[in-house]
């Protein structure tokens, strides 16, 4: 599937702005990324996802990594309308393990993420 060039430049800014936020951990910069009623689920069918810009931030710091401990590489593998599908890894520092991720982030017409679910399994 080819995204047209809008929707790769979108998803890069929303991604840059992601990462941002992974690096701070600013509740200020985590909020800018989702609408006031997002869903962010850390698998599939979620039994107790984050809902709402303060429940994900509450969600995000309560796992939070910190600065220096990770990189994150990605690639966007498609979109279609508004919905994303990214493909990603990341390494931790030290012994922890890497994880090979799949997001697929659904936004709104103003650029923020209204539902985000996500994959990560370790890597062999």
């Amino acid at each position: 599937m080819t995204e047209p060039t809008s929707a790769r430049g979108h998803v890069q800014g929303w991604m840059d702005k992601y990462q941002a936020a992974w690096t701070s951990n600013r509740p200020e910069d985590i909020r800018a990324l989702f609408t006031e009623d997002a869903r962010y689920e850390t698998r599939p069918g979620d039994p107790d996802p984050w809902l709402g810009r303060d429940g994900i931030v509450e969600g995000w710091l309560a796992a939070r990594d910190e600065q220096g401990d990770w990189t994150f590489s990605w690639e966007l593998l498609g979109a279609d309308g508004n919905t994303a599908f990214v493909q990603g890894v990341t390494v931790y520092s030290g012994d922890r393990p890497s994880y090979d991720n799949l997001w697929i982030i659904r936004f709104d017409g103003a650029g923020r993420a209204a539902s985000f679910t996500e994959w990560f399994m370790e890597r062999a």
